[in-house]
């Protein structure tokens, strides 16, 4: 499995409450440009529409080497479910405060593939006290190797 792009600030943004591995529907210079790392998850979002799934904001770069003009870069992209999963999200997204965001994209078995997460907004004072955590735990730490090395 070669992990093309992640998608960090979606980690610091949401809580992940669950996720899903779907396919992308994609044509032959996208898929160039994503073996290239050419792909950026920074403001994109999946939505539920009818029985399909499509997440928008995804901007794969135009391969270089094309003689005509590719896909518009930020077009929307039908995601690959199976039913029962798409019926699932559709009833979980239709609750207040849930959206699906992608996670990061990558190859398994020669497919790019998706990985989103049924994410809930976190405020932001959860984000200043996961901030307050790591940093007494970066503390702790720094403390206790400044113990070994000192004996």
């Amino acid at each position: 499995m070669k992990i093309v792009a992640t998608n960090r600030k979606a980690l610091y943004n949401y809580h992940i409450l669950d996720s899903f591995e779907a396919g992308m529907v994609l044509r032959g210079s996208e898929v160039k440009s994503l073996r290239l790392g050419r792909v950026s998850l920074r403001e994109s979002f999946a939505k539920a529409e009818g029985n399909e799934v499509f997440i928008y904001n995804l901007h794969i770069t135009p391969y270089i080497h094309q003689s005509i003009p590719g896909p518009e870069p930020t077009r929307p992209r039908k995601l690959l479910l199976h039913k029962r999963e798409i019926k699932r999200l559709i009833g979980l997204t239709s609750q207040k405060g849930l959206t699906l965001v992608p996670l990061k994209i990558y190859f398994k078995a020669g497919r790019a593939k998706v990985e989103i997460a049924l994410v809930k907004g976190k405020k932001k004072y959860d984000k200043r006290e996961k901030l307050k955590k790591k940093a007494v735990q970066r503390e702790m730490t720094r403390a206790l190797k400044s113990r070994r090395v000192g004996k």
